[in-house]
């Protein structure tokens, strides 16, 4: 700049010199302005109640499903049935193709025919021994082979006829037949395929006795036990049931990790087969239960933890305070640790404050006909060693 007032520059110059000062000085930053003074709702932490309970998602099941199949291998040349299909007891439901067994009985048939024969043969022998011997002519030892010859013939007719009677049955196994009445829910075999003895071929679900079937998770199984009651409601027909735990898995499903429960319920008022049911059981049931609980607009993210904004009247600022989530409870959750009856929280907006920065209480222009107070969250429903544990860090 000092350059600029030497006489001896030229006016041109001189003249852009002051240019660019003013231009210097009209660039320089200004004083950020204040942030300014929000209002905000808060809501009193106070004393409540859970509202909800668990409810558990099941399945209608009949009490005894039957994988049916044949005794024997072969083709299968017909099916009856189909899938969710009623059948009665003793009602035909599959054949395999029975030549080859027909074949197997007409031999095992003609090899009795040939062991009587031979059979027959040995005792007219043994009776002609017999004369012979009275009268002296052979000895007692010819006899006796004949004898031994008439008993081998003998046990070689009572295997061929029990070979004939096992290929009846062969064939006669050619036939799946429902041993009980029930309702098909299931087929796993389609004809033309080669089967293998005892592979299935038709799930039936027996007449009688219905389950409600549903999975609890690992920290709820140990509360469950048979004999307790359990509410279940329908979820396409809004009918109410109750039922009572009739068994509990011993081990979690491999794939869901989950403890399977079976409920018994009227077989006359229950749904129909595989229709999706609701279960509370009221040995996990909550409701009534001393809570604190939040509104789920209160609650913000602050790293890996959950916090809420604290108010303090005193300096009508906000302090970020951490809190740990129990559970849901509706629109609410319920908070384990980290608030105490008489605080006030911000209910919303809270992703738009700091920490230290200065509220204003959000005031309605009609004046409310309740109480000013927001409505209240609840007790705590942890043990008193968590409360505890939170008391220092709310304070």
């Amino acid at each position: 700049m000092p350059l600029c007032l030497l006489p001896s520059w030229p006016r041109p110059t001189y003249l852009g010199c002051l240019v660019l000062a003013a231009l210097l000085a009209g660039c320089s930053r200004s004083a950020p302005p204040e942030e300014p003074v929000r209002a905000v709702k808060l809501l009193t932490v106070g004393q409540g109640a859970w509202e909800s309970s668990l409810e558990y998602a099941g399945e209608v099941r009949a009490r005894v499903e039957s994988r049916l199949g044949f005794r024997v291998a072969g083709k299968l040349t017909e099916r009856r049935v189909e899938l969710g299909q009623r059948v009665r007891a003793g009602q035909l439901l599959a054949q395999l193709d029975p030549q080859d067994y027909r074949l197997a009985a007409d031999a095992a048939r003609a090899q009795l025919a040939a062991a009587t024969t031979q059979r027959d043969l040995a005792a007219a022998d043994f009776q002609r021994y017999a004369a012979l011997k009275e009268q002296s002519f052979i000895s007692g030892a010819e006899l006796e082979r004949r004898d031994t010859t008439l008993k081998a013939a003998q046990a070689a007719l009572d295997q061929a006829r029990a070979q004939l009677s096992s290929q009846g049955n062969q064939a006669a196994y050619t036939q799946l037949v429902a041993d009980v009445a029930g309702v098909v829910t299931g087929i796993e075999a389609e004809v033309g395929q080669v089967l293998g003895a005892g592979t299935p071929v038709l799930r039936i679900a027996q007449d009688g006795a219905r389950d409600v079937v549903f999975g609890v998770p690992e920290d709820k199984a140990a509360q469950i036990q048979p004999g307790q009651e359990v509410a279940v409601r329908g979820w396409s027909a809004n009918v109410a049931l109750v039922g009572r735990v009739r068994e509990v898995a011993a081990s979690a499903d491999a794939a869901t990790r989950t403890f399977q429960v079976k409920v018994a319920i009227d077989a006359a008022s229950a749904p129909a087969l595989g229709s999706t049911v609701y279960v509370t059981p009221q040995a996990l049931s909550l409701k009534g239960t001393p809570a604190l609980k939040l509104p789920t607009t209160a609650l913000r993210q602050e790293g890996q933890a959950t916090a809420v904004w604290v108010y303090d009247p005193a300096t009508s600022t906000v302090r970020s305070q951490v809190i740990q989530v129990a559970a849901p409870d509706g629109n609410a959750v319920v908070v384990a640790s980290g608030l105490e009856p008489g605080m006030q929280v911000v209910a919303t907006g809270v992703h738009v404050l700091s920490p230290g920065q200065k509220v204003t209480v959000y005031k309605p222009k009609v004046p409310a006909a309740s109480d000013s107070k927001a409505p209240g969250a609840i007790n705590s429903v942890v043990s008193p060693s968590a409360s505890a544990a939170a008391t220092p860090s709310a304070r």
